[in-house]
C-alpha cells in the first residue's frame, strides 16, 4: 500500500513533481518507483535520466528503477552496466524492467548481471491473462515477482462491472475492486499496483490483502474469464 509508481514520462515530468511535493518529510515512509523511457539510455542517458528523476521526486535515491519498454537506442549489456552503476553509487535501490515478454527477458538473462533483474512490470487482470500463458510461469520458475499494472482493468475497463465479480464482492461484503485485486495477487508472485483516484478508493483496496476467495469462487472467476491455452 505504500509503493507510488511513476515515470519520467507521465505528464512530462509533473507526475514526478507532484510526488514529490506529497512525500516531502516522509519518504521513508513510501516505496518509490520510476522508470526511464527507453529512447533515453544511449551514451548516459540512463544516469541522466535518473538524476532528473531524482530532482523532481526530491529525494536522493530510488527503490526501484525500471526500464519502462525494451529499448533499441542501446544493448541489454550497457542498459544493465548503467543501471548496476547507479545502484553501487547509492541513487537505485533495485532495478527492473517493464512491458518485457519472455524472449526479451531470456535475452536479459544472457548478460553479465542481467539475472540482478528485480521484476517485470506488465499489463495483468482478470480481463488480461495473457502472461498466464508462458511470461508468469517464466518470472516464477526465476524466481521473480511480476508487477501487475492495470490489475483493474485501465482506464475505461468494464471488468469492474463484471456480474461474477460484483456477486463475489457482495458475499464478503467488499467492492468489485477488491475482488479482482485479491485474485490478481492470488498466487503471491504478482504485485499489483492499482490506480486510486480517492481516499476511499485506496480504502476499498486494501481489503483485498485480508480477502482469500474461496475455490468456488475462483472456478467462477476462471469461468467468466478463462485463462489462455498454454
Amino acid at each position: 500500500m505504500t509503493l507510488i509508481d511513476t515515470a519520467e514520462i507521465y505528464g512530462d515530468g509533473r507526475s514526478e513533481k507532484l510526488i514529490g511535493r506529497v512525500i516531502a518529510g516522509q519518504r521513508d515512509r513510501v516505496f518509490l518507483v520510476s522508470k526511464v523511457w527507453p529512447t533515453h539510455v544511449s551514451g548516459n542517458g540512463i544516469a541522466r535520466a535518473c538524476d532528473a528523476s531524482l530532482a523532481r521526486l526530491g529525494t536522493d535515491h530510488l527503490d526501484l528503477y525500471l526500464l519502462h519498454w525494451p529499448s533499441r537506442e542501446a544493448d541489454l549489456s550497457s542498459i544493465v552496466a548503467a543501471f548496476e552503476t547507479l545502484r553501487a553509487a547509492g541513487k537505485i535501490r533495485t532495478w527492473g524492467v517493464s512491458n518485457f515478454k519472455v524472449g526479451d527477458m531470456e535475452d536479459l538473462f544472457r548478460v553479465p548481471h542481467g539475472d540482478r533483474c528485480a521484476t517485470n512490470q506488465v499489463p495483468y487482470n482478470l480481463g488480461n491473462r495473457s502472461i498466464e500463458q508462458d511470461l508468469l510461469p517464466w518470472c516464477e520458475r526465476h524466481g521473480m515477482p511480476v508487477m501487475a499494472y492495470s490489475p483493474l482493468g485501465g482506464t475505461g475497463a468494464s471488468l469492474l462491472r463484471d456480474a461474477t465479480l460484483a456477486y463475489i464482492g457482495a458475499a464478503h461484503n467488499c467492492s468489485a475492486a477488491a475482488v479482482a485485486l485479491a485474485w490478481t495477487i492470488r498466487s503471491g508472485n504478482a504485485i499489483a499496483i492499482p490506480e486510486a483516484g480517492s481516499a476511499e478508493h485506496v480504502k476499498e483496496n486494501a481489503v483485498a490483502f485480508s480477502l482469500t476467495l474461496t475455490p468456488d469462487e475462483l472456478r467462477a472467476l476462471d469461468a467468466a474469464h478463462p485463462a489462455p491455452n498454454r
